[in-house]
């Protein structure tokens, strides 16, 4: 079974869980997923949100909707999975934490650099709210960590380079995984809080140099949590 949906970004976590029950090898190539009403009530969500789920797959090449029969995971999704980043992390079992931190320690700082410098204040606004509802969900790990993820992409997107947001999307269920345990640890959401609030104020400035040690010093953070998750 399926398990219910109960945060937002609702068809993108439809989509994680299909690609994982392919991985594990629940889903086989030629399986046939149910219908949309039965994903829905699965899933718990709105036949809309499964729509959108199922047209996501389908445009990653996982899936193929035959009219009249359904919708089948297709002959070429192996080849999907091996060329998919975030796919290929769980598929070869290196998505693990010490190795997604030093991806992150690699990618985030620079991206936070080159954001404080070419930034919309329509990013801002989305960045402030983001930060606006952790603050008010430090006792909702899931509520928080949606607002997390939603920060770091918005913070990708302001870099104005179209293939940073990409980058990051692809590794979006491992970190939002390893939120969740971050999550786990004492004080683990405050911390985070604390270094989005540095990074966001950075950014404003639009002090790269600011920004860039900001997220040097969250992804520190981010290490040493989840050194006491694991």
């Amino acid at each position: 079974m399926y398990l219910p949906i109960q945060t937002e970004r609702l068809y993108q976590q439809i989509v994680e869980q299909i690609e994982r029950r392919f991985i594990s090898g629940e889903l086989k190539v030629g399986d046939q997923l149910p219908s949309e009403r039965e994903l829905a009530e699965q899933f718990a969500v709105s036949r809309i949100a499964v729509r959108e789920a199922v047209k996501a797959l389908r445009e990653k090449g996982l899936v193929e909707i035959r009219p009249g029969r359904g919708t089948f995971i297709t002959n070429g999704t192996e080849g999907v999975v091996r060329h998919s980043l975030g796919l290929l992390m769980q598929y070869e079992a290196v998505g693990a934490s010490p190795n997604l931190v030093e991806v992150r320690e690699i990618m985030e700082p620079e991206i936070a650099a080159l954001a404080a410098t070419r930034i919309t204040q329509e990013q801002v606004v989305t960045m402030t709210k983001a930060v606006g509802i952790m603050n008010m969900a430090l006792d909702n790990v899931e509520v928080f960590v949606e607002a997390d993820l939603d920060f770091h992409l918005a913070l990708a997107q302001a870099t104005q380079n179209p293939i940073i947001p990409i980058l990051m999307n692809s590794i979006i269920h491992l970190l939002r995984e390893q939120r969740k345990r971050i999550a786990l640890t004492d004080g683990g959401l405050s911390r985070g809080q604390y270094h989005h609030k540095k990074i966001l104020d950075a950014v404003m400035q639009h002090n790269p140099q600011a920004a860039r040690l900001a997220m040097q010093k969250h992804l520190e953070q981010v290490r040493k949590d989840s050194e006491t998750s694991d």
